[in-house]
């Protein structure tokens, strides 16, 4: 690895900032990585990588460390809610890593950020660091932490989630919306779900006021579910907030059975709320810039957020490594190329909100009969979001 001599400090160790690191450390560039937790963690359960960060990943020299992990589904399956009927049925599997280069993997988050860690040398990772303050001083940025830590860098990259200090910092507290949806999550060992037969398959129910999703991962130890429920109110954003598994059950009430099977055989839920947050209109300033959710948080209903923000190191990386030394103008670029197909992204997965809960009814047939005859998630459909490579500037943001 060529030393490039621009030092970059990432505030974050989650899936972004770690993907990140390393696309930056390949691109050559010194790279210190600070994360405000004891040590490294997975909030949530399952997540789906699309071959658009997939071949990201495998290109960060990590295919052997997921692939006693990843689950490789052949397919993703809408269904209706009540009676299980096939809304539309898409390839996934060999297809889709025939027509696009790199696999589709479900994991569970902690395999993930294991294998990005495990890439990353032990001295580039400062864990026990909460970001306080970050100035730019014009040909430095200087950056304080709660534990006395002071560093200076070249650039700084927020990449420090949806409650992201260094957002704060640029462009001041934010106010998002609850949509009114809430979300229940678990994983059941496959074995207890073994008289279902289920299919290698992303599943997607879709309902009035709800929605479920449910896939393997560990390797195929775990089944992973996403149930989500419209509600009245709510004041928490959390991942962490324990659920009674009876709570989700009744708020299920009346759907398929093999639904419900799953839900009731988990040992113990969560359930957080869902708020949506207007794109920001800048990502960066100056010598400091933002990444994954910390600058475009998405609804996690195209499966796009983890994604996104695996782009946004590559892009990033690939911008620097163009830029001669200049790095504002290089975060400018980085921002310019990414925030058009991040928006259109979040725009599409607040979109599905509406259309994964319609009420039965005329609407709910439309939709039904669209999803059967359009072919929207074809081979040929899917290709702008499958196919694209962020690390190759001279593509299309869009």
């Amino acid at each position: 690895m060529t030393q490039t001599g621009l030092s970059i400090a990432v505030i974050g160790g989650g899936i972004g900032g770690l993907a990140a690191a390393l696309s930056l450390r390949q691109a050559g560039f010194g790279v210190q990585l600070y994360e405000q937790a004891a040590a490294l963690g997975a909030i949530g359960a399952g997540i789906q990588i699309s071959p658009n960060g997939a071949r990201i990943l495998h290109r960060l020299g990590i295919a052997a460390a997921l692939a006693p992990h990843g689950v490789r589904p052949v397919a993703v399956h809408q269904r209706r809610w009540d009676d299980g009927r096939t809304l539309q049925r898409a390839p996934l599997g060999d297809a889709v890593e025939a027509a696009f280069g790199a696999p589709y993997y479900h994991f569970h988050r902690a395999d993930l950020i294991a294998a990005l860690a495990g890439a990353l040398p032990a001295d580039s990772l400062r864990t026990g660091h909460r970001l306080v303050d970050a100035v730019d001083k014009g040909d430095r940025v200087e950056a304080r932490f709660d534990n006395g830590t002071r560093i200076t860098a070249d650039i700084l990259i927020g990449a420090d989630g949806i409650h992201s200090r260094v957002r704060e910092v640029l462009f001041g507290a934010e106010k998002p919306r609850f949509t009114g949806c809430v979300a229940y999550r678990g994983l059941v060992p496959a074995e207890r779900l073994a008289q279902l037969d289920l299919e290698v398959t992303a599943n997607n129910w879709m309902g009035p006021a709800g929605h479920l999703v449910h896939y393997f991962v560990s390797g195929g130890r775990l089944v992973n579910f996403v149930a989500v429920r419209e509600a009245d109110s709510w004041t928490r954003e959390s991942w962490t907030d324990r659920a009674e598994t009876g709570e989700a059950l009744r708020l299920f009430e009346g759907w398929h059975p093999q639904v419900r099977a799953i839900i009731g055989a988990v040992d113990e839920t969560f359930k957080w709320a869902l708020f949506d947050r207007d794109p920001l209109p800048r990502w960066s300033a100056g010598r400091i810039a933002l990444l994954g959710d910390a600058c475009h948080p998405m609804l996690p209903f195209m499966a796009q957020g983890a994604v996104q923000s695996i782009e946004d190191g590559a892009a990033l990386a690939a911008c620097l490594a163009q830029s001669g030394g200049d790095a504002p103008a290089a975060l400018t670029r980085y921002e310019a190329l990414r925030k058009p197909r991040a928006t259109r992204l979040q725009e599409m997965s607040r979109h599905n909100k509406i259309r994964f809960h319609l009420p039965d009814g005329s609407r709910q047939q439309e939709r039904d009969a669209l999803l059967q005859s359009s072919g929207d998630r074809s081979l040929a459909a899917i290709g702008w979001l499958y196919a694209h490579d962020a690390g190759a500037l001279g593509e299309q943001a869009a």
